[in-house]
């Protein structure tokens, strides 16, 4: 290994890693951008955050890129050092889209270099374009890719610049889409993907009930936190058929594993056993009415990977206390049922069972449970709350490598959740 990546390779642990979801023209779950941030920069070192990342990469993709993106793609963010370095050996072509930055200079060597990545099979976007620069001409014919930041483009520049990238052939991705009306004008000029976190926000609509289908999974939940024997249970299930479906389903994924195949649902909450059930039916929440089977959507997989990486921290924090790592993966996984059912917080938690410290989390992010939750949140939103995290990890009495192995294994297990039981 060159001496550059001997050098950054040991301390690849030194970073805060962030994958922001990217959703297509569906609103359906397309790809991830993965987003690193150093933890500790030492003053003499002038090197910036993004040519520190090049280990980084290394390391993600040693690890296995599919292990954190999944069934999709990872997006990341490249300069001229990373893009002139061997990196490229540890990236597997179908797995990854490169970004460009917009600093980067149109040199000769660097539109040679990418025209030679192209030629071996990698796909590149330019990033954060607000302007059609020359730097942006030069790439563009290399790029299949052009990500337009909505945050600093007046809306009459992105009608006149839009177009012109249409007409050229590429596909276009809104980044910092922080609501709805800014998703639609972006639909309406043909964008084909679009990242920000619109779609985990609550849009409170007055008056709204929760579907029937709601309402029995969390009549369940109830029963269950009422300690309800087995027959009362499989009753209730009886009467939803795709939740009865989903449960067998679950109970014969190679994870439970059953030694021989369940078919009753009696069986299978013998094998899910009642903390499984539980979450299940919590998972079940934000799958489609009525469908039996989950969909990727970006929702539910925020809501998986929330309530994985919390219930791992408290783990760490507190080993021995299980049920507090169960109560932080149930405070995860309600975090976004506010936005799932377009209803206030408080309204859910009058119709589901929760303890005082939960709806403390859920409400005001207070206690405990409340400041795991926003860890996890300034990780989403690590751009702008990058600041807020070494200083409650150092409260919770976490280390960052604590909080990165929480990350990528709950990455991992909501990535299983669907490739298992859908």
């Amino acid at each position: 290994m060159p001496e550059y990546h001997h050098q950054r390779f040991q301390r690849v642990r030194e970073f805060y890693l962030a994958r922001q979801p990217i959703l297509d023209r569906n609103q359906e779950l397309a790809a991830y951008e993965l987003l690193f941030r150093r933890t500790a920069v030492d003053p003499a070192d002038v090197t910036d955050d993004l040519t520190a990342t090049a280990s980084v990469i290394s390391y993600t993709a040693q690890l296995g890129i599919e292990r954190v993106v999944g069934n999709t793609i990872g997006f990341l963010n490249v300069d001229a050092t990373v893009l002139m370095s061997d990196i490229f050996q540890f990236l597997p072509r179908d797995k990854v889209v490169l970004e460009i930055i917009e600093t980067v200079e149109a040199t000769p060597e660097l539109l040679a270099r990418v025209a030679e990545l192209v030629e071996q099979g990698f796909q590149f976007a330019l990033d954060d374009v607000i302007t059609d620069s020359d730097m942006v001409q030069q790439f563009l014919p290399m790029v299949s890719i052009v990500k337009i930041d909505l945050r600093d483009m007046p809306e009459s520049a992105l009608l006149k610049l839009a177009p012109r990238f249409k007409l050229a052939g590429k596909k276009l991705l809104a980044e910092k889409v922080e609501s709805y009306n800014e998703f639609k004008i972006c639909l309406d000029l043909g964008f084909d993907y679009f990242q920000g976190y619109y779609f985990a926000k609550p849009t409170i609509l007055s008056g709204k009930k929760l579907a029937p289908s709601h309402m029995s999974l969390i009549e369940l939940m109830n029963l269950l936190v009422s300690e309800a024997d087995n027959h009362d249970l499989e009753k209730a299930i009886k009467h939803n058929v795709a939740l009865g479906l989903n449960l067998l389903r679950l109970a014969n994924a190679p994870a439970m594993g059953a030694l021989q195949r369940i078919d009753s649902l009696g069986q299978a909450l013998m094998v899910l056993g009642r903390d499984q059930l539980r979450r299940w039916l919590q998972i079940m929440l934000y799958a489609d009415p009525g469908n039996q089977h989950l969909k990727m959507t970006p929702l539910l997989m925020l809501a998986t990977t929330r309530g994985k990486m919390l219930e791992l921290m408290s783990q760490k924090i507190h080993p021995r206390q299980n049920k507090m790592a169960d109560t932080a993966f149930t405070v995860g996984i309600m975090s976004l049922m506010d936005t799932l059912f377009s209803m206030p917080m408080k309204t859910i938690l009058e119709q589901i069972a929760v303890v005082d410290e939960v709806a403390d989390a859920l409400l005001l992010r207070k206690g405990y449970y409340g400041d795991l939750l926003k860890l996890t949140e300034y990780l989403e939103r690590i751009e702008e709350a990058e600041a807020l995290l070494a200083p409650l990890l150092k409260k919770m009495e976490l280390s960052n490598e604590d909080l990165n192995d929480a990350e990528i294994a709950a990455f991992i297990w909501s990535n299983q959740i669907f490739q298992q039981a859908v």
